[in-house]
């Protein structure tokens, strides 16, 4: 088996004996022994990998959202990706809650803040062909939108989820439907 096959397959079982140890108790009381016990490595094996729980952690859920992201990208459009990405969360509740509460909004939003940008500057990109923006509002409105989505998602999470993502999607898309493409068609103005 070659060596970076290997080497994923080690980085997924410490992963899911963390979100395993995530669904019972809070991440700082979680030890790197704990997680080489039940997967059965051994603590060199583990720092060979990562630095420490959160590098594990950060590993998992960006792994997780690429796996979600390939798993569904030829029906990705803006409602999609945040139903797909609500859905993730849902299904992974306590990992998700035990995340926010042991290292709070800013190490989650962190978490998915790449992802949820990249996908966010994709969707602006596609929304200024044809105007002529610069790069500097153009990563201003998708970093922006990204906040907002963050916060709502963060509150939503807190809240015990009472929308499902289908309805959360549909009134962030209710507030936010042209407001992208408005906000660059004013920002095409000052930039020309």
């Amino acid at each position: 088996m070659a060596s970076s096959v290997l080497t994923e397959m080690t980085k997924k079982i410490m992963a899911e004996s963390l979100k395993k140890l995530m669904a019972t108790k809070p991440l700082n009381k979680i030890s790197i022994k704990e997680i080489t016990d039940d997967c059965g490595v051994n603590r060199q094996t583990f720092y060979y990998h990562f630095h420490d729980i959160y590098d594990l952690l950060a590993w998992m859920y960006h792994q997780e959202a690429l796996i979600l992201l390939k798993q569904n990208d030829s029906c990705l459009t803006w409602d999609d990706g945040l139903i797909l990405l609500l859905r993730y969360i849902q299904k992974n509740e306590a990992i998700a809650l035990c995340t926010l509460n042991s290292l709070g909004h800013d190490h989650l939003k962190q978490f998915f803040y790449n992802d949820i940008y990249s996908f966010s500057l994709t969707i602006v990109n596609e929304l200024a062909e044809g105007l002529t923006v610069s790069d500097y509002h153009k990563n201003f409105i998708a970093h922006f939108y990204t906040v907002a989505f963050a916060g709502l998602v963060e509150n939503w999470l807190r809240d015990g989820m009472k929308e499902s993502p289908e309805e959360l999607v549909h009134l962030i898309t209710i507030t936010t439907h042209d407001n992208m493409k408005h906000a660059l068609q004013r920002f095409a103005k000052l930039d020309t």
